[in-house]
């Protein structure tokens, strides 16, 4: 970016207050925001020099995307690159939360681990059991075919459209209607859709009561997307088996609720965390910066 642009960097890495974001927008041409800035409404009336914020990730619910609209502020993102390692994740806490690996390790390190014994950490087999997948995206496209390619998983969908004939056709899928249909028909339920109003709680205490009580739920889109309480609630009752977790609806807290559980797996939202896609999303960012600023429409525009 230096070598197109004049670059001031957040050093630290602390996402900026409500007057430092007032600060960016006032003084800067373009912002490069991440998933932990959260740019509301009320920062945008004090930015009148700012054209373009280049947000570096795929998920823009942390920006009031009309806000910027009505102030002429394009909002850009980057898709695709990083589709697999966050699939790659998703499948790895579909196997930590099946296999009881946190639980595992956890008992390993405290020196609690008394050797092997033929019914210790039961878990779940992952080979040949049903996924459900809330989103068939890039990324919920991508763990479905590792599912079903990999592991011989029957994949069951759920989608605001209807996904491609191709791709159910090479997966073996099903398109469910509704996600009530599908809910009971899961060994794993894996949410990849958008954070936004309609998937608020998505995932909620009456729809958890419609999981089989040897069922998980993965979550590596949006805290947002679950209800956390509801979801604590229904692993310490046993009315679901387990849960693997990336993200959360107050990132960094995690409600204690959920901490102190051990059938959940919580990771520090590591979904594109492999410096390829790190150094993929940055280029992609300035794909989209340099194009606006030379007058082109930028490839990722979300707004």
């Amino acid at each position: 970016m230096r070598s197109v642009f004049k670059v001031y960097c957040n050093a630290d890495d602390q996402p900026f207050s409500s007057d430092e974001l007032r600060a960016a927008l006032a003084e800067a041409d373009a912002l490069c925001a991440t998933v932990s800035d959260h740019i509301p409404a009320a920062v945008f009336p004090d930015a009148p020099r700012c054209r373009i914020i280049a947000n570096f990730g795929v998920g823009v619910n942390h920006i009031d995307l009309a806000a910027a609209r009505a102030k002429g502020v394009a909002v850009t993102n980057t898709p695709d690159v990083l589709t697999e390692c966050t699939a790659d994740l998703a499948m790895a806490l579909i196997l930590m939360s099946a296999r009881r690996a946190g639980e595992g390790e956890r008992m390993l390190r405290s020196g609690q681990w008394p050797g092997w014994r033929p019914t210790q950490m039961l878990g779940a087999r992952v080979w040949g059991q049903t996924l459900g997948i809330v989103g068939m995206g890039r990324i919920g496209a991508a763990l479905a075919r590792r599912a079903h390619h990999g592991f011989g998983m029957r994949i069951l969908c759920c989608n605001r459209s209807p996904a491609p004939a191709a791709l159910l056709a090479d997966l073996q899928a099903e398109q469910i209607d509704s996600l009530e249909a599908l809910l009971p028909e899961v060994d794993f339920l894996s949410l990849h859709c958008p954070a936004n109003a309609a998937s608020h709680h998505l995932m909620n205490a009456a729809r958890l009561a419609l999981m089989r009580r040897s069922a998980h739920l993965i979550n590596t889109a949006r805290g947002s997307v679950v209800d956390e309480q509801a979801l604590a609630d229904a692993l310490s009752s046993g009315a679901i088996a387990g849960a693997g977790l990336d993200v959360y609806a107050a990132e960094p807290r995690v409600p204690e609720s959920l901490l102190r559980l051990p059938n959940v797996v919580l990771l520090p939202h590591l979904g594109s965390a492999t410096a390829a896609t790190r150094e993929a999303m940055g280029l992609r960012a300035l794909e989209n910066l340099k194009a606006f600023f030379a007058g082109k429409a930028p490839r990722d525009l979300c707004n």
